[in-house]
């Protein structure tokens, strides 16, 4: 570090005194990301950035394939994540981006983990948001469409079943990189989509947080006429809700975004 000589520069402390803003002024959101992620603070962005709130981020290692093996795996490292959270800050909700992985490591898990570190906070997992949002919207059967591989698949699918939702289909990508289910183009969401429909579903459902499914969502629904949740936008809505934000409601992104969903109803579903 170089110091300079005394007298080298004009240096002196400024007169203004400075004026700190309320920290409540602004609504801050943390984010585990898997260090894969090419998705979440993109999606997540786009349905709570605004000039009031925050998301902030932290990273929790991963290594591909996206395997239930690969994802129980980041149980070890969820707490040395969650304590780099902007510590002694605020945040109305911390979400774990990772649907498969919430199912796997289980939500109770997570949630117990994040806490340890931040407690008080609001915990959402994807998996968890969006068996709140079926019951919110109604939804008992779903089609449902992963860009994972097999073993991943049903897995997801069996955590649902086992709460109660009903799975009319499910189809699946095959594909065991999240960095390549991030590159998926948005006319196959489309087309996956409207192949995994039936008569049968009240809804569609996207599984992975990878997944760029949210700027298609809107187009979906008008093909299909029926709801589609997807993890990011599931999660988003949660957050939202969780910290305050009933007003903010961006368009283009879902039904589920016009649902209303108190901290209690959140809380009460286990």
């Amino acid at each position: 570090m170089t110091t300079l000589p005394p007298g080298a520069l004009p240096i002196e402390r400024s007169a203004v005194r400075p004026r700190l803003l309320d920290p409540q002024s602004i609504i801050r959101f943390g984010l585990l990301a898997l260090s894969t992620d090419l998705t979440s603070e993109g999606d997540l962005g786009m349905l709570l950035g605004s000039s009031r709130t925050a998301i902030h981020v932290s990273r929790v290692p991963f290594a591909n394939p996206t395997t239930p093996d690969s994802l129980a795996a980041m149980l070890p490292h969820l707490a040395a994540a969650t304590a780099l959270l902007v510590p002694g800050v605020r945040l109305a909700a911390i979400a774990y981006s990772c649907t498969a992985a919430s199912v796997v490591i289980g939500d109770a898990v997570v949630e117990h983990t994040v806490r340890s570190i931040r407690p008080g906070i609001p915990v959402v997992t994807p998996a968890k948001a969006v068996r709140v949002a079926c019951r919110a919207l109604r939804v008992k059967r779903i089609a449902v469409v992963t860009p994972y591989n097999l073993a991943t698949s049903t897995t997801m699918a069996g955590y649902f079943i086992r709460h109660g939702i009903e799975i009319v289909g499910l189809q699946y990508l095959g594909l065991d990189d999240d960095r390549q289910m991030a590159r998926i183009a948005g006319q196959t969401i489309i087309e996956a989509a409207l192949a995994a429909d039936s008569p049968d579903a009240e809804a569609l459902f996207f599984s992975c947080t990878a997944l760029p499914a949210l700027p298609v969502i809107a187009e979906i629904e008008r093909q299909a006429g029926k709801p589609v949740i997807t993890s990011n936008q599931a999660s988003g809505w949660a957050m939202a809700r969780l910290g305050g934000l009933e007003s903010d409601r961006p368009r283009g992104y879902g039904s589920l975004l016009d649902v209303e969903l108190t901290t209690e109803q959140w809380e009460s579903e286990v």
